[in-house]
């Protein structure tokens, strides 16, 4: 039976996390890809992962493996080959940690089984330590995630407006999840906690409404990115852009990568973004974006 799942490709989205005021809890798949093709069925009945990556030099740790080994095989059964790609940056604030456990998770159910997307959520949350960007990468479009005490991970779907069009800049320097995480607070002020709720309300209501003129407001946040300033060059500036076109600017994720929004002359955005990051003297790689579209329930 595994035979047959020689030439089988899976691919995983990229996700931007948090979208401002939605910490932990907001994710939007986006496309770019990691791409993970089965090369070979080896029938040694050990039930090994064997991961080749394309550019030779394999995640540490790796990922892919460590979530493919987290669900014990219902049989012993053969060994996979699979050969590894991806357009993800690592520590850019892509996803691409979520997209390598949610890739491993897709393989383990290729050989046992299909599990429904919510228990697929719920492990990469154990593993992820949060839910936004697995959620994302699992059910594609825009998500917000709930946990529940007993690890369960609720999973509600947005329709993100087909209009409103994604600049990904990604500055050539890395920030890790950790490093990001070290310089939060443990706790925030009561006001800071309304502030980012009342943002996060009105975030998903423009996105329902397909209101453009609500998302720049909507996108403020107090809880993590003035935080994370000092580690993220232009991230300051990028916030505080004004142009005619552009909508409203996050951090991705932990970062380093920002996001821009537009509806329109994404040309020009662009231009204006870019220039940010030449006056500071940061190379980067501006990516325009499409949402990768959301799962059949």
């Amino acid at each position: 039976m595994t035979q047959r799942l020689t030439g089988t490709e899976i691919a995983v989205p990229a996700s931007i996390g948090n979208l401002g005021p939605g910490f932990d809890t907001l994710g939007l798949a986006v496309s770019l890809y990691l791409r993970v093709r089965v090369a070979r069925v080896v029938p040694d009945g050990r039930g090994r992962l064997v991961c080749r990556f394309a550019d030779g030099v394999p995640a540490a740790p790796n990922l892919i493996a460590r979530a493919f080994r987290v669900s014990p095989s219902k049989r012993v059964g053969d060994s996979i080959e699979v050969e590894v790609r991806s357009d993800i940056p690592q520590r850019a604030g892509l996803g691409s940690s979520a997209a390598a456990t949610v890739a491993g998770l897709r393989l383990r159910d290729a050989l046992d089984g299909t599990r429904s997307l919510e228990a697929l959520a719920a492990v990469a949350c154990r593993l992820e330590g949060h839910p936004d960007n697995a959620a994302a990468a699992l059910f594609g479009g825009l998500t917000s995630s709930c946990v529940l005490p007993d690890g369960e991970v609720r999973v509600v779907r947005w329709t993100w407006p087909p209009s409103w069009r994604i600049l990904v800049v990604t500055p050539e320097v890395q920030v890790s999840t950790t490093a990001a995480r070290r310089v939060l607070p443990r706790r925030v002020p009561l006001e800071d906690a309304v502030f980012n709720l009342q943002r996060l309300a009105h975030l998903l209501g423009a996105v329902n409404r397909k209101d453009p003129r609500a998302l720049g407001l909507a996108l403020e946040d107090r809880c993590h990115q003035r935080y994370r300033q000092p580690l993220v060059p232009v991230l300051r500036d990028a916030l505080r852009l004004q142009h005619p076109d552009l909508l409203g600017v996050c951090l991705s994720g932990a970062g380093p990568s920002i996001v821009a929004f537009t509806n329109s002359n994404v040309a020009a955005v662009e231009r204006a973004v870019n220039r940010l990051y030449r006056r500071a003297g940061v190379p980067c790689t501006i990516r325009r974006l499409k949402v990768h579209a959301a799962v059949r329930a």
